[in-house]
């Protein structure tokens, strides 16, 4: 019986060699060079979701050992396992028992390390000095302002940025080779449009879309993503800022129904819109103030249908 891959593609086509780590060559140069030398600090991966952070810690984790990855390597999720009794535990007796071997040291991988609790962040710190001669820690995290200094004193920061467009689409384009799919070059800059950078959301919109088609459009993208297309939205944001308030509100209805959007997920999509507005600086410096009051508003618990339609009705008045 023929076995069926049911991986999903995040992890089917995660990169398994550093070098092959998109967008973040300054980083990935330097972790070679850690293995190479066979030594390295304790770490800090900072950045945001879907960038490489996990994916340059296992790999560099596999270069580093080998065949003696299993034994030599423990990776710990943060945000599951978060309560001092994890450090003073688990992470203590792996971190203290002697590497098997010939590894040089234990490495120990704690993803989404900003989730630890500031009691457990304080065990840790004296985990990573005690038992500095045989283990090394890498810590990541979507907030290294979370992490305490005292740990951050200790390791070499890295700092992941998001990923340009170049860079998701060279990955996209390879896992389309392989699945044989057809992408527009539009439904490409969808994707990145969506994802805003993150690598994860970009591979994960490509397999939803490529469920539904092996040809795969921008319209398709924008409704696997559940996100209107920015032509929309700049079209609903002009009418408004014309003065057309029941032109712009019919807009607004076919987004919340076409696309099932949230009241935070189409005021985003306005914010990201306004530097591409035709109208005077100062104009689009009042339309943040204004997006930027609504939104809290929003996240307060107020109406999410009279929040929007008020935001519309405020954009009527700027040109005046």
């Amino acid at each position: 019986m023929e076995k069926i891959d049911i991986l999903p593609w995040t992890e089917k086509y995660r990169p398994k060699r550093l070098e092959d780590v998109a967008g973040q060559e300054e980083a990935v140069k330097s972790l070679k060079a850690f293995v190479k030398s066979k030594n390295m600090p304790n770490l800090l991966f900072a950045g945001p979701p879907g960038v490489g952070k996990t994916t340059c810690a296992l790999a560099l984790a596999k270069e580093l050992f080998g065949e003696e990855l299993h034994g030599n390597f423990s990776e710990l999720n943060a945000s599951d396992e978060r309560g001092i009794d994890v450090v003073r535990g688990r992470i203590k007796d792996f971190a203290r028992s002697i590497s098997l071997g010939d590894a040089p040291f234990k490495l120990i991988f704690l993803d989404e390390g900003d989730a630890l609790t500031t009691d457990a962040q304080q065990a840790l710190r004296r985990t990573m000095e005690a038992n500095s001669s045989i283990t090394r820690f890498i810590i990541s995290a979507n907030y290294s302002s979370k992490i305490i200094e005292p740990i951050q004193s200790r390791c070499a920061v890295f700092r992941f940025a998001p990923l340009n467009g170049n860079d998701v689409v060279g990955a996209l384009e390879k896992i389309v080779k392989e699945e044989k799919l057809k992408v527009d070059k539009d439904a490409y800059e969808a994707i990145f449009y969506v994802s805003e950078g993150d690598m994860r959301k970009a591979i994960n919109i490509l397999q939803g879309a490529g469920m539904h088609s092996t040809h795969i459009t921008a319209k398709l993208v924008h409704k696997i993503s559940s996100r209107a297309t920015p032509k929309e939205v700049k079209i609903m944001t002009e009418l408004a800022l014309e003065g057309k308030f029941k032109e712009a509100r019919e807009n607004l209805d076919k987004l919340i129904i076409s696309y099932g959007l949230s009241g935070e997920d189409i005021l985003l999509q306005i914010y990201r819109e306004i530097p591409q507005l035709e109208i005077p600086e100062n104009q689009k410096i009042k339309l943040v103030e204004i997006i930027g009051e609504h939104n809290f508003r929003l996240v307060q618990g107020a109406n999410e249908r009279i929040q929007l339609e008020a935001l519309i009705a405020h954009f009527a008045g700027i040109k005046k």
